[in-house]
């Protein structure tokens, strides 16, 4: 299972990177996020979802982090891409800002709580 949260993890940075530059891309050239980004936008999100539920699991079976911070870095990325679901505002173009924003924020968390793991 510690496999899992590992590869895991690479999967979550690298779409994190792909997902914000996509956005931020997007917004720049004043789209609107497509079928494919908002698709990354919600993998991002999955993503982190079952990484959390991977470390939780791995938390249960007393496999712990070298870094107590490990775990907060992981808790602040999750609750990153999930905060624009409650204050992005309605208009798209700003949306789509704020999730890619997120979205990177909650990449640079996920880098910290991989250089914390151990």
């Amino acid at each position: 299972m510690l496999n899992a949260h590992h590869v895991l993890a690479f999967l979550v940075l690298g779409t994190c990177a792909v997902t914000a530059a996509w956005g931020f891309v997007a917004y720049r050239r004043g789209r609107e996020a497509g079928r494919t980004l908002a698709h990354l936008i919600a993998l991002v999100q999955t993503l982190l979802v079952a990484q959390v539920a991977l470390g939780l699991l791995l938390l249960s079976d007393h496999q712990r982090a070298a870094d107590h911070l490990h775990y907060a870095y992981g808790t602040l990325a999750l609750g990153a891409v999930l905060a624009p679901w409650f204050y992005a505002p309605a208009d798209p173009r700003r949306r789509l800002l704020w999730f890619a924003g997120a979205t990177l924020v909650a990449g640079a968390l996920g880098v910290r709580a991989y250089l914390t793991a151990g």
